[in-house]
């Protein structure tokens, strides 16, 4: 048994959550025994799990103290987290927020406080993982902070007008009725982080501007923040042709998932012939995802995994998304 003492200034309701949730997850989690009163935590179980938990209590706690307010969801990330490597602490980044204009947005994984340095340190960052990993959102909410501050002129965001999986066959209407099908998730990103009718008024302006991804040949991209999502249904040919329209002062991110291609069989991938391509050109950074960074509804890392496991058992090395070898 191990007693516990929190220092001061932790806000204990958002740590222990509503009715003890937290704690009885990590009760769950690492199968030792939790109780709390006031501050002081007494843990009981094995030696290890119970300095795995005391480790995991002092690290969430001074989460608090920041005034974050903890889910459920940073718990069971957290208790992932100490899965990957027993014999060593987890990694618990405490990173500065991103402010954007509905508030601020804050590096939920290790992958994702990785993923933010690379873009402020690098020209050209390429992100590479599953669906839900918050490769686009950050990307969106990074470009915005470098808006605001006036360090860009205008954000570009692109996307292949490529179905999933089906044909849509004729669409109706003029050009932006039939592409906005398209681009609809860079809308919801977009509004999820500024109010509707301001993000409008700079998209009429032409400071945020959203377009398929044929529409970038022949131009060249100064002064902007350039992401390109859904990337690993571009073809060969146009990634070689987007990748060379990056121009002064500006900042290029290019996001997808290279186990979803929705690409025609005899299509080469973009994305996954990047990797082979550009691995070794000094100033662009990749950065790999994993199931574990998934920041939506827990059931979708479990899909994932599942797909994957599913995919390694029949002999498919071409679905893993943890890079290259």
């Amino acid at each position: 048994m191990r007693k516990v003492k929190l220092r001061e200034g932790v806000d204990l309701a958002n740590l222990y959550g509503p009715r003890d949730m937290h704690l009885r997850l990590i009760e769950d989690g690492l199968r030792v025994r939790v109780s709390a009163r006031g501050d002081e935590v007494t843990l009981e179980g094995l030696p290890e799990a119970v300095g795995r938990a005391e480790h995991l209590l002092c690290e969430l706690a001074e989460r608090t103290i920041g005034r974050r307010q903890l889910k459920s969801e940073d718990i069971t990330r957290a208790l992932r987290a100490t899965e990957e490597d027993s014999s060593s602490k987890p990694d618990f980044p405490n990173p500065a927020p991103l402010f954007t204009p509905k508030g601020s947005v804050v590096p939920k994984t290790p992958s994702q406080h990785v993923y933010v340095e690379a873009i402020q340190k690098h020209d050209l960052v390429i992100g590479i993982g599953p669906a839900g990993t918050g490769k686009t959102y950050l990307a969106m909410a990074m470009a915005l902070g470098a808006l605001m501050r006036k360090e860009v002129c205008r954000i570009v965001l692109a996307r292949p007008a490529v179905e999933a999986g089906e044909r849509l066959g004729f669409l109706p209407g003029d050009m932006f009725a039939k592409v906005h099908p398209y681009l609809r998730p860079l809308y919801d990103a977009l509004y999820g982080m500024m109010e509707m009718d301001r993000a409008n008024r700079l998209i009429e302006r032409g400071d945020i501007e959203m377009a398929p991804l044929a529409f970038m040949r022949g131009r060249t991209l100064n002064d902007a923040f350039v992401i390109l999502d859904e990337a690993q249904n571009a073809t060969a040919e146009q990634m070689k042709m987007f990748l060379t329209r990056l121009g002064f002062n500006s900042k290029a991110v290019i996001t997808g998932d290279i186990t979803q291609v929705d690409l025609p069989p005899d299509r080469t991938s973009g994305l996954i012939q990047v990797t082979e391509i550009l691995r070794a050109v000094e100033g662009i950074k990749f950065v790999y995802f994993h199931e574990r960074d998934i920041v939506r509804h827990r059931l979708v890392q479990d899909i994932i995994k599942a797909y994957n496991q599913y995919g390694n058992g029949a002999g498919d090395s071409q679905t893993r998304s943890d890079g290259p070898k």
